[in-house]
Parts: C-alpha cells; sequence; structure tokens
C-alpha cells in the first residue's frame, strides 16, 4: 500500500487536491446530500451517511454546513439532485485510473473528465475494465507528532485495523470496508485523532512507468482531483521516492 501512501503525501506536499477547507466543504456536502437522499437522515440508520460524517469529522466540517447538506439531500432544501458516477480509465502506458464523482451534470462532468485524459494521451475504459484490480479499503490518516511507529501498531492492532503504512508524513490506517467506524471510533478514544477517513480503493498489483509516463500521469491525476465534481482519484501506479524524483526531473 505504500505507492498508495506516497501519491498521497505528494498531493498534500503540492497542495494539489483541496487547497482550501472551502473546497473540501463542498465536496462532503455533496457527498452527505447523495447518502442522505439514498439511505436518510439518520445516522444510524445509514451507514453511508455515517461514513461521510466521519470525514466531515476529520476536516473540522462546520455543523450548519453539515446540517444544510443533510436537508438538501432529504428534501428539506433547495438544491440541485447529484449523482455518484465512477468512471474507469487509462493512463499512460496502460496505467489504470479510476475516478469516483458526484455531479448534478452527469453529461458534463464526463466531457470534462474525457478532455482532461485525452490532452494527456489517456481515455475512457469500460466499465469493469480496472476495477478488478482494487479492492475497497477503509483509510484513517493520523499525524505522526506524538506517537512512534511501534505505539502505532499497537493501537491499531488493538483498535480493528488489518494494517499501517508509515512511509508517508503522517500513520495510514486501513481497515475492512465496514470496520472504518468502529476503528475509527476506537482510536479517538486513544486520543488518535484522524485527519482523515474515508472508504478508497487501493490497487491490487501496481506498475512502474517510466519518468515521462509517470510525470505525465502526475498531471493527469492532479487535474482530475482539482475537478470541483471529483471525490477520489485512484491508480495502480507505483510512486517511489526514485520514480518519483524521475518523473518530477523529466517534466
Amino acid at each position: 500500500m505504500s505507492g498508495h501512501s506516497k501519491w498521497s503525501t505528494i498531493k498534500r506536499k503540492k497542495g494539489a487536491l483541496d487547497a482550501k477547507r472551502g473546497k473540501i466543504f463542498s465536496k462532503l456536502a455533496k457527498e452527505l446530500a447523495v447518502a442522505a437522499r439514498s439511505g436518510g437522515a439518520d445516522p444510524m440508520m445509514n451507514p453511508k451517511l455515517r461514513t461521510v460524517l466521519l470525514a466531515c469529522r476529520a476536516a473540522n466540517m462546520p455543523r450548519d454546513n453539515i446540517d444544510r447538506a443533510i436537508k438538501k439531500g432529504t428534501g428539506g432544501a433547495d438544491g440541485a439532485a447529484y449523482e455518484e458516477i465512477r468512471y474507469e480509465c487509462y493512463g499512460p502506458a496502460g496505467v489504470a485510473i479510476v475516478v469516483d464523482v458526484v455531479t448534478d451534470n452527469p453529461r458534463r462532468t464526463v466531457a470534462e473528465i474525457r478532455h482532461t485524459l485525452t490532452k494527456f494521451g489517456g481515455s475512457m475504459a469500460e466499465t469493469n475494465a480496472v476495477m478488478w484490480n482494487f479492492d475497497r479499503r477503509g483509510l484513517i490518516g493520523v499525524p505522526k507528532e506524538g506517537i512512534n511507529e511501534e505505539d502505532i501498531f499497537e493501537k491499531a492492532i488493538e483498535a480493528g485495523a488489518d494494517d499501517v503504512d508509515t512511509s508517508g508524513d503522517r500513520y495510514d490506517i486501513y481497515t475492512a470496508p465496514t470496520d472504518l467506524h468502529s476503528v475509527a471510533d476506537a482510536l479517538d478514544k486513544m486520543g488518535l485523532h484522524a485527519e482523515e477517513a474515508k472508504l478508497t480503493l487501493i490497487p491490487k498489483t501496481t506498475v512502474a512507468l517510466e519518468a515521462k509516463a509517470l510525470s505525465t500521469l502526475m498531471k493527469i491525476l492532479e487535474t482530475l482531483e482539482e475537478h470541483d465534481d471529483v471525490q477520489d482519484v485512484n491508480s495502480n501506479a507505483e510512486f517511489t521516492d526514485e520514480a518519483v524524483a524521475a518523473a518530477m526531473a523529466a517534466d
């Protein structure tokens, strides 16, 4: 999972994804509306909403923003009807890319995603063309300050996590999808407060790209992640320190 963690670290350093808090809240508001519309406003009866609320807590989203978004989803306030859509794509050298969006205009969104891919030599893929190579996992990001690697492994396993990646600028704790809430709550009670908590996709196998191809892929991922409708982007490319340094030199 270290390749996935490495790309997350790069994104945070470059500030390419959700650099402004307002953008984070806007994306979470869409997810709240979709979750509430599909399963109701009670998080105890709606696991999907509970997952988004966990992400909202990690992002310190104001309660008023949360309530307003949930009301939009349940029809208690005027607002756009959002749809969740997953696009499977190919990047340079055939690398797999999965783009999750929440949009009120699917035709516009897919056209803009296709334009980004085409601009950098990528393309849209058929449904299930690349998803076979990804597992859905819970991800909890915890700051490294104040806890060493031995302690984080001990506490994560005690909380019910499956694995911990220590290679990035924070600890990335992975869980089974159904255990995300319980593990995050257990860690919180231990004083380990998440700066990110969500469901994401982890590639089963990764591919190494040449420097130029990896540089192009990074441009694709950054451009997609900056799109207002895009919630998550994942690929099966390897992001080792050496590969990233070479890619940046080739840029």
